[in-house]
């Protein structure tokens, strides 16, 4: 086994799975030609060597520190400089993190603990910017015209002592975020990254038994709906953090990726009557854990448990809160133990939106009532579930399910008036009974209900739109997608988004959240359309009709039954939203 001291580079890019979601095979490309081009022709020329590429990261060595540090400046000088077309939200942004240390060599590849800090500083490091362990500085210290700032020591995962650490950032870097925030970053957004949002992670199934998947994600999710309440921070929506299940990603990267500052992961083992529930709660700014905690119990106690981890969360991340701001997430949601076994075995399927998983979580919905008629939250997810065979076409005749959906969420209202969930499920019920006013006003009781509820949120944003204050609706749903990023259903939310900013005459952002809805579901022909509106407004004609052909092919009746569109209540406004197409020819 060979043993020699090497300073170590570690760099990653920021947001990939985003800038992946949004475009792929383009993504893929840019990367390749920025490696090519850009960052392997300087660790060559700094007399380093690339260790191995890792999907988004990158791995060197060098003999020098004073030439790593350089390298890693030219690298970020030359990504900053190699997408000036660009958009700004598109353009590849790297993290460094540099460390000097004792590595191992096995063939081609280094391993040690040299290597994991230098990975660890990477995760530490700003979009642009560069990590440095206190070895490196103190070895580059007066050789480098650099400015380093000290951030003091830093506890970092899986390193048992800290860290010291130093920032770098290249001038065109600090220029280009301080650009870029300035003129991206507006209020609600600057809100939320300046508070301490948390994202709950799917917990793993220990049992053994696949059927017990949903007993643990059940758990995560009541978890999430207890910690909304807390209105100091905010809470990442369910849809969001569940989209990571199954990955194997640091635990700093899904957080960078949900603009959370800290993460709960966990495990379940459910035998019989006894619960093994594991808790840890990670600093991901710094990788440390804040607290751990193992909870052996009856099944009986489950909500205690719940209860117990959401208040540790709450006094670890706002100490100063006062207890009267933790709402409804002491009560229990049934008594009855089978009963929130029915409600977990539904909720499984609640989230497919299909009409054989509504179908199914409505079966398991009305047994959970059944067995416990005093049940607010099955009766709330019973009266969507009705709401949603509605808006999916599943049934004919639309009356009689909307008249059972009524029922089930006033059920559930008069239960609990204080439950943010039942009120969003009446005025769910009321959209699809076309009843739009009565529907935004229990979405925006809702929202003040739990002001950290994204699909609340959206909800009254849609709805505000429809009512004809496109301004305040923009604000609300653009908030909600920072609350619940990777929602499988965001393309939707980005579509609701581009048809406002129509009625605002603002057609570029209108065509920029249209295309990232095309992106996400290029095969939809709801999305297509939506976007060849969007396109006509600005005189894309040639990029319009073939949005319209694609949209054709996949359904030839979309285009002729949707030419009459008419969300509005205003026919002027409908007829703006239009126009566009029907300027240009493409619509009757």
């Amino acid at each position: 086994m060979e043993r020699r001291l090497a300073a170590i580079l570690a760099a990653d890019v920021v947001g990939y799975s985003r800038l992946m979601g949004e475009d792929e095979a383009g993504t893929l490309e840019r990367l390749r030609r920025l490696r090519k081009e850009v960052i392997q022709h300087r660790i060559v020329s700094r007399k380093g060597r690339t260790v191995k590429l890792m999907g988004d990261g990158l791995l060197a060595e060098f003999p020098s520190v004073v030439e790593a540090v350089q390298c890693a400046v030219d690298i970020q000088e030359g990504v900053s400089e190699s997408e000036p077309d660009v958009p700004d939200d598109r353009r590849i942004r790297l993290r460094i993190g540099i460390n000097l240390g004792d590595i191992i060599v096995e063939g081609s590849d280094i391993y040690g603990d040299g290597v994991n800090v230098a990975a660890r500083l990477e995760a530490l490091a700003d979009p642009g910017g560069i990590c440095v362990s206190g070895s490196v500085f103190d070895q580059v210290k007066g050789k480098v015209d650099i400015e380093f700032a000290d951030l003091g020591e830093q506890r970092v995962k899986n390193i048992d002592q800290p860290i010291r650490v130093y920032r770098i950032t290249p001038e065109s870097a600090a220029a280009e975020v301080e650009a870029h925030s300035a003129a991206t970053v507006g209020p609600v957004e600057l809100e939320l990254l300046q508070r301490r949002a948390i994202a709950v992670l799917p917990f793993e199934n220990m049992s053994g038994d696949p059927e017990q998947e949903y007993f643990s994600e059940g758990l995560a999710e009541d978890i999430i709906t207890a910690l909304s309440h807390w209105r100091s921070f905010p809470v990442i929506a369910r849809n969001s953090t569940f989209s990571f299940k199954g990955q194997q990603l640091r635990v700093e990267k899904i957080a960078e990726e949900l603009g959370a500052r800290y993460v709960l992961e966990g495990s379940v083992r459910k035998a019989g009557k006894r619960l093994r529930i594991t808790a840890q709660l990670i600093d991901a700014q710094t990788g440390h854990h804040v607290w751990a905690e193992r909870f052996d119990r009856q099944l009986e106690d489950v909500f205690d448990i719940q209860d117990e981890i959401t208040d540790r969360i709450a006094a670890t991340i706002v100490p100063e809160l006062e207890q009267f701001e933790h709402r409804r997430s002491t009560a229990k949601p049934t008594e009855d133990l089978n009963a929130w076994d029915y409600y977990l075995r539904g909720m499984e399927t609640f989230h497919d939106e299909t009409c054989e998983g509504t179908a199914a979580s409505l079966r398991m919905f009305q047994a959970a009532v059944d067995l416990d008629p005093n049940y607010c939250d099955a009766w709330a997810r019973l009266g969507w579930c009705h709401a949603r065979l509605v808006m999916l076409g599943c049934v004919d005749d639309r009356g009689p399910i909307l008249k059972r959906g009524f029922e089930a969420a006033r059920k559930a209202v008069a239960l609990d008036d204080g439950s943010a969930q039942a009120h969003l499920s009446l005025g769910t019920v009321h959209i699809w009974n076309e009843e739009t006013a009565l529907g935004l006003g229990e979405a925006q009781i809702a929202l003040q209900l739990n002001p950290n509820f994204a699909l609340a949120a959206m909800a009254v944003g849609n709805r505000l739109d429809l009512m004809g204050e496109p301004e305040e609706g923009i604000a609300q749903m653009e908030r909600a997608l920072k609350l619940n990023p990777r929602d499988p259903n965001r393309s939707r939310y980005m579509a609701y988004l581009s048809r406002a900013y129509i009625g605002l005459g603002e057609y570029k952002c209108a065509e920029d959240w249209a295309r990232k809805a095309v992106l996400l579901r290029p095969n939809h022909p709801e999305t297509l359309f939506r976007c060849a509106l969007c396109l006509a407004h600005v005189d894309k004609v040639k990029e319009a009709r073939e949005l319209l052909d694609r949209c054709n092919a996949i359904d030839p009746n979309f285009v002729p039954n949707t030419a009459n569109w008419h969300p509005y209540s205003d026919r002027a406004r409908n007829e703006h939203l239009l126009n566009g197409l029907r300027r240009h020819g493409l619509l009757p």
